[in-house]
């Protein structure tokens, strides 16, 4: 087995706390993703929805779950519908989930087939006292949806159908829920961070001057695969060079070439949960003079910021404080002065053209993960921390990212284990292979 059984106590508690978030009379539907294609008769990879998986624990194509907790019969207020098994599916793409074992899986103890779906809905929409239909969209403040999904369609079916139901938006209600971390979540983020941190020393071993950017990328997806993980938590960022000041290089097809950095924005995902790390590290082993001075001064940025993302901190005056520290920074670099922070345009502060994105985001599910960031930072939640100057004039940039989780006392580091300090890194680098 490929994973460890994530136990169905999760997935039931998750369920209980949704249920306290509906107004009375409510009933709530989850969709899970489509199979999306590529061209001919190819698809992508399928990734389930994580509002669905969040409620079940279930990574099938074509369920569904239907949560409405005030039906007269206790049998009908979880139901979970699932594709049926049959001889030709089974020849064709193998075993598909019994409604035993999907109950095992996710503690829902009534599972029917997407074939029964629509006559047993509509006798909850009508016979269930439901007055609130609460339907999933991607509410993602990063999101653009360019591609109709399942939820949309489900969303204009469902209106079609019932016009006349109060209809809700449930993403506000998963967001919050989602945002504080369960126990078992965290051991799940802990065991994504534990593989990446194998696969970055083992990276460490491997670079070198003139190894390809993807011949590094093959190396991490060689041990996350062997570690018991699908891949990458999202596409990876290998940019040696003058790739280092690209925040989202992704070609990864450059040669690392002696006295130059190279810039590693890569996590491994496992049963659905993901890290988040980026080291950069020198690609002959070490640091020059001016690489090691700025990679000290990220590292410092670094360690503050980890002391100062607290619990009911607001996010942007975290960020703002954050700003702050870079700034003195960049002027002990040289890289601006006293001048340039008097005279600096208060919509494009001078630390900008050198820091030019925000120090952390929420980190789960998704590897930029859902919840209102202008909220209170929680204790629970668990946060990526990952400041970074870049230098085009130089030809380099330099950041350093590690996975927290917020607690009340003190912080907890996710990566701890993985080496962060210049020293290590080069000794690392320069062990007898």
């Amino acid at each position: 087995m490929r994973f460890e059984p994530i136990g169905k106590e999760l997935f039931i508690d998750n369920r209980k706390r949704l249920v306290k978030a509906l107004k009375p009379g409510a009933l709530a539907v989850f969709n899970s993703n489509d199979v999306m294609p590529t061209n001919a008769d190819g698809t992508m990879p399928f990734r389930q929805n994580n509002d669905l998986f969040y409620l079940t624990g279930i990574q099938q194509e074509e369920s569904m779950l239907v949560v409405c907790p005030g039906f007269p019969d206790e049998k009908y207020r979880e139901v979970l519908f699932l594709r049926e098994p049959n001889e030709h599916l089974e020849k064709w793409e193998g075993h598909k989930l019994t409604k035993k074992e999907a109950e095992e899986i996710s503690g829902v103890k009534t599972v029917a087939w997407t074939g029964d779906f629509q006559k047993l809905f509509h006798h909850m929409m009508v016979m269930g006292g439901v007055e609130h239909v609460y339907l999933n969209t991607n509410e993602h403040y990063r999101a653009e949806p360019l591609v109709e999904t399942r939820d949309a369609r489900f969303i204009n079916w469902c209106k079609n159908k019932y016009p006349l139901h109060e209809y809700e938006r449930i993403a506000p209600i998963m967001a919050q829920l989602r945002r504080v971390k369960q126990k078992r979540e965290i051991e799940l983020i802990q065991k994504a961070c534990d593989i990446t941190g194998k696969a970055f020393k083992r990276v460490l071993q491997f670079v070198k001057p003139g190894v390809m950017e993807y011949e590094i990328e093959a190396e991490y997806i060689h041990e996350f695969i062997r570690q018991g993980s699908r891949g990458f938590a999202y596409t990876p960022i290998v940019a040696s060079g003058a790739n280092n000041i690209v925040l989202h290089y992704i070609e990864n097809s450059r040669p690392c070439q002696a006295g130059e950095l190279v810039l590693l924005d890569v996590g491994a995902e496992y049963n659905n949960y993901n890290a988040d790390l980026t080291r950069t590290i020198p690609v002959s082993g070490k640091f020059t003079k001016r690489q090691r001075e700025v990679y000290d001064a990220v590292l410092r940025v670094h360690q503050a910021a980890f002391k100062m993302l607290r619990p009911s901190t607001g996010y942007f005056d975290y960020q703002k404080e954050i700003e702050k520290i870079m700034e003195a920074e960049l002027i002990k670099l040289k890289l601006i002065d006293k001048t340039d922070v008097k005279n600096q345009d208060k919509s494009n502060p001078a630390f900008k053209k050198y820091f030019y994105h925000g120090t952390s985001h929420m980190l789960g599910l998704d590897v930029h993960d859902v919840g209102n960031m202008h909220d209170k930072i929680q204790v629970g939640s668990v946060w990526t921390i990952e400041p970074g100057i870049y230098i085009k004039e130089e030809g380099f940039g330099i950041r350093l990212e590690n996975n927290v989780v917020v607690q009340k006392d003190k912080n907890v580091d996710l990566m701890r284990s993985i080496p962060i300090d210049a020293e290590e890194i080069e000794d690392l680098m320069n062990q007898k292979k």
